[in-house]
C-alpha cells in the first residue's frame, strides 16, 4: 500500500489572501508552488508513494482569508486521508544576513520530528544552505489541526542575496533534497 503525502504549498497567489513574502524579486507562494510540483512529480514517480498538492495551478487560490486558506489545506489533507503532511515555504527576515534552511514541527521526538530531520538534512545536502535545525513552533496551524506527521519547511531565505538565487536558479534541487529525505526517512533505496 503506497505511503500518502499531502504536499501543501505555502501561500496564495499575489494579490489574493495569504500570500506570502517577497525578497531579492522573488515570490514565496511562486517558489513553493514550483518546489512543490517538482517534489509531488518526483514522488508520484514512486510506486511506494501516492501525492497530492494543495494547488494543482500557479493561479489556485484556497480560501478567502488567511485563516479559511490554511483550513482548506489541513481539511483536505485530513479528508484524503493522508499519511505524512510536508508544507512549503520559504523564509524572510528583515536581517539581510540571515540565512538558510529550518523545519518547525509540533513536538519533539514524534514522527513529524524524525521526518523534518532528513528533510532538513536532504535540503542541506543538497543546496548547501546553512542548517537552523528542527525547529518547535506548536502554535502553526497546519502543524497544530493536521491529523498525521506534520512538518513545515522553510527551504531558504528570500530575503537573503545567496538564498535567494539558490531558489531562483535551482527549485528543482530542493525538491531532490526533500525526496532523498524522504526515502532515508523510510529507509527505502532510490527506484
Amino acid at each position: 500500500m503506497p505511503i500518502k503525502i499531502y504536499i501543501d504549498q505555502g501561500h496564495n497567489p499575489t494579490g489574493a489572501p495569504n500570500a506570502g513574502a517577497v525578497g531579492n524579486g522573488l515570490y514565496e507562494q511562486d517558489i513553493t508552488y514550483v518546489v512543490g510540483i517538482y517534489l509531488a512529480n518526483l514522488l508520484s514517480a514512486d510506486p511506494r508513494f501516492e501525492v497530492r498538492v494543495s494547488r494543482s495551478t500557479p493561479q489556485e487560490v484556497l480560501g478567502t482569508s488567511n485563516a479559511s486558506s490554511l483550513a482548506a489545506r489541513v481539511s483536505a489533507a485530513n479528508a484524503w486521508p493522508a499519511d505524512y503532511f510536508i508544507s512549503i515555504h520559504c523564509n524572510a527576515s528583515t536581517n539581510a544576513s540571515a540565512n538558510g534552511t529550518e523545519v518547525y514541527v509540533y513536538a519533539q521526538y514524534t514522527q513529524a520530528y524524525w521526518l523534518a530531520q532528513y528533510l532538513l538534512g536532504g535540503i542541506v545536502a543538497r543546496m548547501g544552505t546553512k542548517d537552523n535545525g528542527v525547529r518547535l513552533n506548536p502554535s502553526l496551524y497546519v502543524l497544530r489541526r493536521t491529523q498525521m506527521p506534520a512538518a513545515l519547511v522553510e527551504l531558504a531565505y528570500l530575503t537573503n542575496e545567496n538564498d535567494a538565487r539558490k531558489l531562483e536558479n535551482d527549485p528543482y534541487g530542493f525538491a531532490i533534497g526533500m525526496y532523498n529525505g524522504i526515502l532515508e526517512y523510510f529507509d527505502l533505496e532510490p527506484v
